[in-house]
């Protein structure tokens, strides 16, 4: 959700700039792909989670996957949000002032980074949700 909030917030930036400037488009065409980029993280907690599942598991390890799950998803979603609102307004702030393009990649990096913290934190929570606990039977 996170990905196509920030997608479709800062592609309404982008058109819009692209009407008055489009030979601004391609170098505005950040914002969306690094909101794309957090659809890839939530793919990645996707696939590693079900692979880590067992029939028989302890309630504790279970409870660890659903949490890595959504501080994935949540860390993603504010990041996303947070790729829309600073795309959406530094692609119409750089079609007036095109200096203004690094400190808006530098934004989008910072909040590209929150998903990233949540990817870091959910993997560290698969990979210690089996450690030193008993299988229930």
């Amino acid at each position: 959700m996170g990905a196509a909030y920030g997608i479709a917030k800062s592609g309404v930036g982008v058109s819009a700039v692209s009407v008055f400037r489009p030979d601004m488009m391609v170098k505005n065409m950040m914002p969306p792909i690094l909101a794309g980029i957090l659809s890839i993280y939530g793919l990645v907690i996707g696939v590693v989670i079900p692979s880590a599942l067992k029939e028989k598991s302890a309630l504790h390890t279970n409870f660890m996957y659903l949490s890595a799950g959504l501080a994935c998803g949540l860390c993603c979603l504010s990041a996303g949000f947070c790729i829309g609102i600073v795309g959406d307004a530094g692609v119409r702030g750089t079609a007036q002032q095109p200096r203004l393009f690094m400190g808006m990649m530098l934004m989008l990096i910072f909040g590209e980074a929150l998903g990233l913290y949540g990817l870091i934190i959910a993997l560290l929570m698969i990979q210690t949700a089996t450690v030193d606990v008993t299988r229930c039977l």
